[in-house]
């Protein structure tokens, strides 16, 4: 902890391995946003998961008891459409997809089209069509930029890993030699992003995570004070073989509550 910081305003937390765990609340972190609220925090739940949109993302969240409006739910799809709206507003897009990244698109004011798009637009999908990855190739082919929402190369599944979008972002880099730009975390840019939607500060922002390579990382990147909760995929013995430390170790999101 530096002597410098100022206390933390604002919150910046993960949510599946930190909030939530198989669509079930871990324990601490309805008291976690309860307190948030209370304390009149401005705060924001992240996800690199660019399937759902945050309207669709409150509605699970309630159904395993907690409560977040939509409006303080941001995702990697969101980045990506914040993103490429700063880059080149009103352009074009080829996306492979679901209706969390075609709808924050669509709402930052982009077309989507399968003809000679600015950008060709890869996000996570349940079901990757051949066809599209083909036309996703033939198009960086011939010009268009290519973007990713997250750099994940698998998801969660109650059967085992799947396939995620930096697996399918790989094979479509070794057919045109393009890598894409990934917008999610660790890229910082997603804090970065998220901080502009609610006015935060870097030296006033705490983030929560439960992994020491993408939470973690771009929360030290980003200027953010970082908190580790122990309720995800990294282990307190996975901590020390990393090269940079988080602010704090702790076991849940119910030993951040008292900080709040």
């Amino acid at each position: 902890m530096t002597g410098d910081r100022r206390p933390t305003e604002c919150w910046l937390t993960d949510m599946d391995g930190v909030l939530v765990h198989e669509g079930q609340a871990l324990p601490g972190a309805a008291d976690f946003l309860a307190r948030l609220v209370e304390a009149g925090r401005r705060f924001l739940v992240l996800t690199n998961n660019s399937i759902f949109t945050p309207r669709d993302l409150a509605a699970r969240l309630s159904r395993s008891g907690l409560q977040v409006p939509e409006e303080s739910i941001w995702t990697s799809a969101l980045a990506t459409a914040d993103f490429l709206a700063s880059q080149l507003p009103g352009g074009s897009a080829y996306v492979i997809g679901e209706a969390g990244l075609t709808t924050a698109l669509h709402e930052a004011g982009y077309t989507l089209t399968d003809t000679a798009p600015d950008y060709v637009v890869l996000g996570e999908t349940r079901t990757y069509s051949f066809e599209a990855i083909t036309r996703a190739i033939r198009l960086i082919g011939a010009g268009s930029r290519f973007i990713a929402t997250n750099p994940d190369v698998t998801g969660p599944s109650p059967e085992g890993p799947l396939p995620a979008t930096g697996s399918v972002a790989a094979m479509i880099t070794e057919a045109t030699g393009a890598k894409p730009y990934f917008v999610g975390k660790p890229n910082p840019m997603m804090f970065r992003s998220a901080m502009n939607r609610i006015e935060a500060h870097s030296e006033s922002t705490t983030m929560i995570g439960d992994r020491m390579d993408t939470d973690v990382v771009a929360g030290i990147e980003a200027g953010l004070e970082t908190i580790l909760v122990l309720t995800g995929s990294t282990t307190a013995a996975d901590v020390a073989r990393f090269p940079f430390r988080p602010s704090r170790v702790l076991d849940s999101i119910g030993d951040v509550v008292d900080l709040v």
